[in-house]
């Protein structure tokens, strides 16, 4: 056997690498596999005479991936920095001042150009950039850079610290002595290489070697000279978002306000119209400024954005009653400085409305990041003490009283008690936790004293993981909103172009008024609004998976909500995802005479020398009735056969019928007996004595309480239902049988799971594959939506498209049905966001006019615009109430 090293292109999550691994594992001469996605490469250990470096290389391309090259035997693992053309880092930058989903398409496209991105995409809703970029060619400042030339600012998030660069915010600084205090106490950490605090921006930088030192580190250092860092900035900021909206709304208000009144009443005859000429240009060049600068940004950058029309239409309105008011040109006549001002105080109205809808949308996450307790109470030599979280370290024990919550991720190591993990879990009941149990951080320790030893902590937690894979959810884009980005690019033009249409229609086809006329194109300007559509899909994304997250169901991207909702086949792994795992015993037979209780009580006497499944099976029934085991002695097992002992004088046999042939004896007089318990499915165990027949016991897998009721509404929901299983045909049947599944794949191997998901795509289907195994993995990974159970394996949680965080079979259908109504929620968003333009464009144009009468006023145009954003994030919003519909069975 040799090693041989394959440098892959293409991989970008743990999906991909698995779908790497169970394209070479299944080859013959083939011996390990381990494919390392940080590094873009595979290394397999094979037999050269049974598969060469070319035919592992063609594997990989089969499964859809490339191979930069293929190495001789035995290459070295190539670090990840040198991978050639590799896609090793993902980069995620908090963005700004973008107005519209233009400005997101405009940094889309020329991020895209730049060597070495691979990929790039931009959520207008979540200000959030996320780009995979080949390590040697581009990093993070390049990024950072081209986008600052765009005109937006960048950054990377507070909680990215990896690099050996953080800056986070602080609070409790009272003045500058505060500052220099902390900067002290940073300087003093070994690893420091620089810090810095700003008062005025109540901030921290640091440069540090990530070799020493952790951003755990450093913070706990900064709540020890008794301040609280903060990870995370987003709640904050969009809060002073809104603070930000709401103060230059009431000053354009208060300005806008007067000029109503002076209009018609004129206290200062006909110069009072140069008093409302002051108070429109104050509102023009204050609060109407942020749309001259995002114009002149978006136009500098070759496209155009809300600001744009916007811009023009409150320039068009200020400038010609402007004019007209100095007589410049040759204008005289009526002005219209009220337009404007009104514009821009209702457009305001509306952005702040926008702020705080869209806060409300991420409520669920930002409530998440406040759940961690602030301090911990450390057991040193028998000793508590009180420290702030971060200082806890893993192996450390932690003391929790009743009432309190769980710091860190740990297991009990004394007491007992309930703990509410409705914060994880979504269920209400609180769950009994003694020695030996884990316990998750954040959750609620209800009763008792529990002293847990700390196993996971900061960013491993499950709170942590949890946060990180919604916030990747929320920041991804899904396949749908392509049409709206692609609408959105060419929006502005079109609406540019029926503007001055508009205008020369009024004016020179129909003679009416110039003034009639341009207030027509100035409305069709203001009333059009592109950010409805950037707004529809995110937003629904957004509180979509906030309302999974409440119910333990997590949706791991954007696209996966609005694909779930295109299944038409699922595949359910039996053992473990539809049954427990765990045996029972459903039939006692002794032979004609005998007592099926001795039978039990012998069976389990010689079976609880054994860890075998079966065992433990034969082992709690005879517990449960109460039963008292004999002394056991020279217990032995009979590889793949049974167990043999010594029990009360006689030797005791248990197990299959290949031992009892084995051992000589006649299983003959319970062999009708035997075949009908075999012909459901059921597992035998036979028992002798001597060699002597005494029995057979018929066990079964115990099926999930709520198995039976998720297939039905599986099926309800229009989906085929496959069970696939290693499990003998007639058994697999029998349980297809008492759960009402449509179709069986039975005895398949582990490894020719993904080979059944790829028949079944073969067909032109949308598969999905529930699983919580690392046998199942693979074909989690080939399915177009992987399920993983959150009771499974850590490799099947990471391969899944959904997490069932619970591992109640029933969120299967659950999420579904979340998945559908979430679809349903973006398509209704994106159908109002078209329709509003589709009838609000004309509708300004003034083609009601002739026939009603009916003009829109440009002020009243800006407004219906303003609100169309708001509408669409409150429609978003309003998938908020499905979350009591999800625990029954309700559709509508």
């Amino acid at each position: 056997m040799i090693e041989t090293v394959l440098p892959v292109r293409g991989m970008k999550c743990q999906k991909c690498a698995s779908k790497v691994h169970a394209a070479l594992a299944p080859l013959a001469g083939v011996g390990t596999v381990e494919v390392d996605l940080a590094g873009c490469c595979a290394r397999i250990l094979h037999d050269p005479l049974s598969v060469d470096g070319p035919a592992l290389a063609a594997a990989i391309e089969e499964a859809g991936f490339r191979v930069a090259a293929v190495p001789g035997e035995g290459a070295p693992l190539p670090e990840p920095s040198v991978v050639p053309g590799g896609e090793a880092v993902r980069i995620t930058l908090q963005l700004g001042g973008m107005s519209c989903a233009n400005c997101a398409r405009t940094i889309e496209r020329r991020v895209a150009l730049l060597a070495g991105v691979q990929s790039v995409s931009v959520n207008f809703a979540t200000e959030k950039l996320v780009a995979a970029c080949d390590p040697d060619r581009l990093g993070a400042e390049t990024l950072i850079a081209r986008i600052a030339d765009l005109g937006y600012p960048a950054r990377l998030p507070a909680a990215q610290g990896e690099d050996g660069r953080l800056k986070f915010a602080i609070q409790g600084m009272h003045c500058a002595s505060c500052a220099a205090t902390i900067e002290k106490k940073l300087r003093s950490l070994p690893g420091m290489g620089a810090a810095t605090v700003n008062f005025a921006e109540e901030t921290a930088t640091v440069v540090f070697d990530p070799q020493r030192l952790d951003r755990q580190e450093i913070f706990s250092a900064v709540e020890e000279a008794g301040y609280a860092p903060l990870a995370r900035r987003g709640s904050a900021e969009e809060e002073s978002e809104a603070r930000s909206q709401r103060r230059w709304l009431i000053l354009s208000a208060l300005l806008t306000l007067p000029i109503l009144p002076l209009m018609y009443f004129l206290p200062w005859g006909e110069a009072t119209v140069y008093l409302i000429a002051l108070l429109a240009t104050s509102v023009q060049f204050s609060a109407g400024l942020t749309f001259y600068r995002g114009a002149w940004t978006s136009l500098k950058n070759g496209s155009a954005n809300m600001d744009v029309l916007v811009a023009l239409g409150i320039s068009a309105a200020y400038g010609y009653s402007l004019a007209a008011l100095l007589g410049v040109f040759g204008l005289t006549g009526t002005v219209f400085f009220e337009t404007g001002a009104m514009l821009i105080t209702f457009i305001r109205f509306g952005k702040w409305l926008e702020a705080r809808a869209k806060g409300r949308a991420s409520q669920a996450l930002k409530a998440l990041l406040q759940l961690r307790p602030d301090r911990a109470r450390l057991l040193l030599d028998g000793r508590e003490q009180d420290v702030p979280v971060g200082r806890v370290r893993v192996g450390d024990r932690v003391v929790i009283l009743a009432g309190e919550k769980i710091p860190v991720d740990g297991e009990v190591l004394e007491g007992e008690s309930a703990v509410d993990e409705a914060m994880v879990t979504g269920e209400a009941v609180p769950r009994d936790k003694s020695p030996g149990d884990a316990v998750t951080g954040a959750t609620i320790n209800q009763t008792g004293r529990l002293v847990v030893k700390a196993t996971r902590i900061g960013e491993e937690t499950v709170l942590a993981q949890i946060v990180r894979m919604v916030e990747d959810a929320q920041g991804d884009k899904a396949p749908i909103q392509r049409l709206a980005d692609a609408v959105s690019n060419r929006f502005v033009p079109a609406v540019v172009s029926i503007s001055v249409l508009t205008f020369l229609v009024w004016y020179l086809l129909l003679d009416a008024p110039f003034i009639f006329a341009f207030k027509m194109a100035i409305a069709v300007l203001v009333i059009a609004c592109p950010c409805a559509l950037g707004l529809a899909t995110p937003t629904a994304i957004m509180v979509g998976s906030a309302v999974g997250l409440s119910a333990g169901i997590l949706f791991k991207r954007a696209s996966v909500l609005e694909n779930i909702a295109r299944l038409q086949i699922l595949l359910l792994d039996k053992t473990g995802t539809l049954t427990t795992g765990e045996f029972s015993v459903s039939d006692l037979i002794p032979v004609p005479g005998g007592d099926p209780r001795e039978l039990l009580r012998l069976a389990a006497a010689l079976e609880s020398t054994s860890n075998h499944p079966l065992a433990r099976g034969v082992v709690a029934r005879a517990r449960r009735e109460g039963i008292e085991l004999p002394a056991v002695s020279g217990a032995r097992e009979v590889a793949g056969h049974g167990l043999l002992a010594e029990v009360e004088g006689g030797t005791l046999l248990a197990g299959n019928q290949r031992l009892m042939e084995r051992e000589g004896v006649d299983v003959a007089p319970l062999s009708a007996e035997a075949s009908a318990l075999g012909a459901v499915g059921k597992s035998l165990i036979y028992l002798a004595r001597n060699g002597i027949l005494l029995g057979v016991l018929g066990l079964f897998d115990t099926l999930k309480d709520n198995a039976a009721e998720t297939v039905r509404r599986l099926r309800a929901l229009g989906l085929k239902t496959v069970m696939i299983t290693g499990d003998r045909r007639e058994a697999a049947q029998a349980v297809a049988a008492l759960l009402g599944i449509d179709a069986v794949e039975a005895e398949v191997l582990p490894g020719d799971k993904q080979a059944v998901v790829r028949s079944y795509q073969a067909q032109g289907l949308v598969v999905g594959m529930v699983g919580d195994g690392i046998n199942d993995a693979p074909a989690l990974a080939q399915a177009d939506i992987g399920i993983a159970l959150g009771s499974g394996t850590d490799v099947a949680k990471e391969t899944g498209d959904i997490v069932l965080v619970k591992g109640d079979i029933l969120d299967v259908e659950r999420g579904i049905r979340l998945g559908r109504k979430t679809l349903a929620k973006i398509r209704q968003n994106l159908f109002w966001a078209f329709f509003y333009n589709i009838v609000g464009i004309p509708i300004a144009a003034g083609v009601l006019y002739p026939a009603f009468g009916i003009v829109l006023k440009p002020e009243f145009a800006g407004l219906a615009m303003a609100f169309s954003s708001v509408s669409v994030v409150t429609n978003s919003l309003l998938l908020k109430r499905y979350a009591a519909k999800l625990p029954g069975g309700d559709q509508s």
